[in-house]
């Protein structure tokens, strides 16, 4: 009798289909990245039927962590050496980045209580490329007065701006000074306080994180939002504004994975999607997996689970994993290091972005350091792509290259029923890929989520 009972049947299964898993959701999504997963934890906590699928055996999609031997059977590299250390000691971010402590990530983090699950420590130290040096982005306006990045009177200009943007407050014309942030544009800022272009290139890339300088155009509003969070971060941690999960940031989407899950949420692993299926409006309503099919209002997924003409690709981006047996050398022997190379710097339009973890963020065996450089394509050549990266880290053990096509969706999916989620971008930091997130929870529930939360309210000591 109770098996019976089990075996659901329904009007709309084809014959000699099986219903996949309880057969009727309100939300297929596809993929255990990072931002499919924060998708179900959300949806799930608002008491929606959810269904997460993964054509993988783990966690995280292109987030995942990996260990030793993992990383080493991904790119086709044999049996790691023995000389590296254990195999469960190391967590190799795929697509390493590191979280701003005041950024929306954060808030997230915060506001679905993920952080229970995690532990976070700060990242040691943040630098800046210059001039063919490693200087440091100063995390004081001491340190700004002492910093070689500028010259005294310079200095002092840079002061007064960062005290114009501290005070600033888009509510009270009073901080102003004057100035219309929605239409006079970052340049025009920048000048307004006598700046000048090598200035502008370090806050723009360095504090600001813009990935080009066509913000520079652009209204400043938006770039000194930015400018103020990094600045609220780095008063909130000190030397540098970034945190990051011990164990790497594969703990992330499984944080979300656990929530959703305590809210009903099912998860099938190493279970791929062969169809999504559609009704005659063209409306997705389900997905089939061999002889199983599950319907849903909607389906959400990353690039990879949908059709060529539903996603259009956004460029290249090319990544090096590298194992270190010392620290970025010119960066005080700091265990964890974030270095900005502004494009401008070494004659290119994107920026390179070259982070350095190790067994201090429990992602490696004591004595290895990884270091990640990253940056959009803009030619053929990989390796070329990234040497003035690798330059800066000295003797590398092992390196392992990736070049991946980054995609976006064509439509925002409320025709189709398909939300499709944006590849991660080349940063070494999650603050464009949240603004598409947040982005997907909006075309996905039509709400705009609260992140009124105040980031200063995590209780944990980084």
């Amino acid at each position: 009798m109770a098996e019976e009972q089990e075996k659901k049947t329904f009007d709309w299964l084809p014959e000699g289909m099986e219903p996949l898993a309880d057969g009727e959701y309100d939300a297929i999504i596809m993929g255990t990245g990072l931002k499919e997963c924060v998708i179900s934890g959300l949806l799930s906590v608002q008491g929606m039927r959810v269904l997460q699928m993964d054509r993988n055996n783990y966690y995280g999609a292109d987030c995942a962590s990996l260990n030793l031997t993992n990383l080493y059977k991904k790119f086709n590299a044999g049996e790691p050496p023995e000389n590296l250390g254990a195999n469960r000691d190391f967590n190799v971010d795929l697509i390493p980045k590191f979280i701003m402590a005041c950024g929306n990530l954060t808030k997230m983090l915060l506001h679905t209580k993920v952080t229970r699950y995690l532990e976070f420590k700060s990242i040691e130290g943040s630098y800046v490329y210059k001039g063919g040096k490693i200087l440091k982005v100063p995390a004081t306006p001491e340190e700004a007065l002492r910093s070689p990045l500028m010259g005294l009177f310079e200095k002092r200009r840079f002061r007064n701006f960062l005290v114009f943007v501290d005070n600033y407050d888009e509510t009270k014309p009073a901080t102003h000074q004057g100035k219309d942030l929605t239409g006079m544009t970052m340049k025009k800022l920048y000048e307004s306080f006598g700046l000048q272009p090598d200035t502008h290139q370090f806050i723009s890339h360095a504090m600001c994180l813009e990935l080009d300088d066509v913000h520079l155009d652009q209204p400043a509003l938006a770039t000194v939002k930015n400018l103020q969070t990094y600045c609220y971060s780095l008063s909130r941690y000190g030397a540098s504004p970034y945190i990051y999960p011990v164990y790497g940031l594969g703990g992330l989407p499984e944080g979300f994975s656990r929530l959703c899950a305590i809210h009903g949420g099912t998860f099938m692993l190493n279970r791929d999607v062969d169809e999504i299926m559609y009704n005659d409006k063209g409306e997705a309503i389900g997905v089939k997996s061999g002889n199983e099919m599950a319907r849903a209002k909607f389906v959400v997924g990353d690039p990879s689970y949908f059709p060529k003409e539903k996603v259009r690709s956004t460029g290249q981006i090319v990544r090096c994993i590298c194992f270190l047996n010392h620290p970025i050398p010119n960066c005080g022997d700091l265990e964890s290091v974030q270095v900005i190379i502004p494009g401008p710097q070494v004659n290119r339009k994107n920026d390179i972005f070259v982070c350095s973890l190790s067994s201090s963020h429990a992602v490696s065996a004591s004595g290895v350091y990884i270091a990640i450089v990253s940056t959009k394509m803009e030619g053929n050549d990989a390796d070329k792509e990234v040497i003035p990266g690798l330059a800066l880290l000295g003797h590398i053990m092992q390196r392992f290259t990736m070049v991946e096509t980054t995609y976006e969706p064509v439509s925002d999916g409320n025709a189709d029923k398909c939300f499709i989620s944006s590849s991660f971008d080349a940063s070494s930091h999650f603050e464009a890929d949240v603004d598409d997130l947040l982005s997907l929870y909006t075309r996905v529930t039509g709400k705009t989520l609260d992140m009124n939360i105040n980031a200063d309210s995590v209780e944990a000591d980084y």
